[in-house]
């Protein structure tokens, strides 16, 4: 972890996508035959009370231990490839791209972030992501679930749970008890996202967090809240997600409902598997969403939008407030480099994007939160 920071904290988070049958989605977007997890977040939570996100959490030093390199390969990237090069006028995202070694870990990021995201899913999911021996796991399809005959009895695992909740250290005790380590290999670098100054929750809390992607072969047997963090669960395609906080069922974060936008291009698990994978060592940038406030609601602009400012205000001391007396019809009338997601309230956003996607990504499907497809990208 980075012990230098002051104005925000780093962590993980894991779209966890499992195969399932193809059926009917409560949208006109036809049938997807994968599910993802989301998870909702206990009311009492100082950030995005009770709402439902993707399982993740605040990286730990346990998750940059030296140790891990006696369980893991013992290559640089502990058997991940390296990145490529950012594209002309592009960085790499600093959350991957600080060197960890001053900071004290021989770990890199890339393995950091992963263990993370892992051991969270497990805290809050008591789902295992662990592969047998030191990995990485063979094959080049979507990754198996561990063996049952290679985890403890029920009661046995619940106890684990807890002890890794108390002191994540236990992780790495988890496992080397069951002879595993975490598969990492089975996560693909997605996106980056730090909170927004103005979205920082009680005590100006806000992260910059890693998104991973995982494809499971299916739906792991056992999925249970942790009744702390997590005060229910839910596997959902991405567009019956979206119908779901539609109807104001659930509801989520910008940047979750931005990636389950996203995440509409892919009908196909075997698509979007084939898809995370080719473009697995791209990397991606950091996005900071930068506030627009407007009579009527508000505007989240993302890097390459034309209002996006040259200067963001990453800390948030120069109190730099963008606001305007239009509504926010009229702000979109008057521009036409989008990439942004607007807010008229929790249950109604939408994401208006039509510049290239970068990193040999995908831009979100235009979709508001009544689940209209615009069937277009402006």
């Amino acid at each position: 972890m980075n012990p230098r920071l002051r104005h925000w904290r780093e962590a993980a988070t894991l779209l966890l996508a499992a195969g399932a049958p193809a059926r009917l989605p409560r949208s006109p977007l036809g049938p997807f035959d994968y599910e993802l997890l989301l998870l909702q977040r206990s009311p009492r939570s100082g950030f995005a009370p009770s709402a439902h996100v993707f399982p993740g959490g605040l990286v730990e030093a346990a998750d940059f231990s030296a140790d891990w390199l006696g369980l893991l390969p013992a290559s640089p990237q502990c058997g991940l490839g390296l990145v490529r090069p950012p594209p002309p006028g592009s960085c790499r995202a600093p959350l991957f791209a600080t060197d960890r070694e001053p900071l004290g870990s021989p770990l890199p990021g890339e393995v950091a972030f992963r263990i993370c995201a892992i051991r969270e899913t497990f805290e809050e999911a008591g789902i295992l992501l662990l592969v047998p021996g030191r990995g990485p796991a063979g094959g080049s399809g979507p990754a198996p679930p561990l063996p049952a005959e290679r985890l403890p009895p029920a009661a046995e695992l619940s106890e684990w749970r807890r002890r890794v909740q108390e002191d994540p250290a236990c992780f790495l005790q988890l496992c080397r008890h069951l002879g595993c380590v975490p598969n990492i290999w089975a996560l693909q670098e997605w996106s980056n996202w730090l909170t927004p100054v103005e979205r920082a929750g009680r005590g100006a809390r806000r992260y910059d967090t890693a998104f991973y992607l995982c494809c499971l072969e299916r739906r792991p047997p056992l999925t249970s809240q942790d009744d702390r963090e997590v005060t229910a669960f839910l596997w959902s395609s991405p567009p019956e997600a979206i119908e779901r906080f539609k109807s104001q069922e659930i509801w989520f974060p910008p940047p979750q409902f931005y990636e389950l936008c996203r995440l509409c291009n892919f009908s196909s698990f075997r698509e979007l598997h084939k898809f995370s994978s080719d473009r697995a060592l791209e990397g991606c940038e950091r996005w900071m969403p930068v506030m627009l406030t407007a009579s009527d609601g508000d505007i989240e602009l993302l890097p390459g939008d034309e209002l996006y400012p040259e200067d963001p205000d990453y800390t948030g001391e120069k109190k730099i407030i963008m606001s305007t007396d239009k509504k926010v019809e009229d702000v979109m009338k008057e521009g036409s480099v989008f990439h942004r997601i607007v807010i008229k309230n929790i249950n109604n956003l939408a994401v208006y994007v039509n510049i290239q996607a970068k990193y040999k990504h995908v831009n979100p499907l235009m979709i508001n939160s009544d689940c209209s497809d615009y069937n277009s990208r402006l």
